[in-house]
């Protein structure tokens, strides 16, 4: 089964309102380049959401966070019917800075992930080791756990509207990144993890980004590899130039 490839840029807490406008231009100007079909999606910080949405164009605008909370008293929360009325269409659950930087619970990541579902967006869902999980030989168990436990109560029906991205944390922002045995490797056991809990179907339809210190000089091997479906980029996805070198990339395959 052929997977559309998928590239988001994460550009975490970085920009501003104008720049933000612009990169979204430029990248949707540049989507008349690509050589074959590839969703694009940008993820802004949740004050510039309407600023991207207004200048998307054919990409897609996703959320870096979302609430497990419909509504009510959760200072500085945002629910995921407040990203749909911005104009999003997806939403970052389980990023490793959450996570780890947060604190958050798979549990809690779960809350979220079914907070947006229910809200009609889609979901992206982030996994990943440490670099003293994965020396300890833990990467199988730390990512598989994390999947199944984000996706409690997630009905079987929503498994099409989520995507997952393999995000080690080793990777993330310091420059290192898997080797493309290392992220195949990763990917091929989500997939399998997949068609182990739901169905062989499932498993050849879910797209599974790889993230972590993607750049325009690795895009090209790591999109080779048969299982990633596409990247999730945090300081590449800063300029249009760079970012859209990825995403040819992904739309080559």
């Amino acid at each position: 089964m052929t997977r559309k490839p998928m590239v988001g840029g994460n550009w975490k807490m970085n920009l501003d309102h104008a720049a933000c406008q612009e990169l979204a231009a430029d990248v949707d100007r540049g989507r008349a380049l690509l050589e074959g079909p590839c969703d694009i999606v940008f993820f802004p910080p949740h004050p510039y959401l309407r600023s991207v949405a207004s200048h998307r164009g054919g990409c897609m605008l996703g959320a870096q966070d979302v609430s497990g909370h419909e509504a009510g008293a959760h200072t500085g929360d945002v629910s995921a019917s407040m990203l749909v009325d911005c104009g999003c269409q997806m939403a970052l659950v389980g990023h490793s800075e959450r996570r780890h930087g947060h604190g958050e619970t798979s549990r809690e990541v779960a809350a979220k992930a079914a907070a947006a579902l229910n809200a009609g967006l889609r979901v992206l869902l982030c996994v990943g080791e440490t670099s003293e999980e994965r020396a300890e030989g833990k990467t199988a168990e730390i990512v598989c756990g994390q999947f199944v436990e984000s996706l409690t109560g997630i009905d079987f029906d929503a498994l099409e509207r989520i995507d997952l991205a393999y995000e080690p944390v080793w990777a993330i922002g310091t420059g290192q990144t898997a080797s493309p045995e290392q992220a195949q490797e990763v990917h091929e056991l989500l997939r399998a993890e997949v068609g182990s809990r739901y169905d062989a179907r499932s498993a050849a339809r879910m797209r599974i980004l790889y993230g972590g210190s993607v750049t325009p000089s690795n895009a090209a091997e790591l999109m080779a590899c048969s299982d990633i479906d596409g990247a999730l980029v945090g300081g590449a996805s800063l300029e249009a130039g760079p970012f859209l070198e990825i995403v040819r990339a992904a739309a080559r395959t």
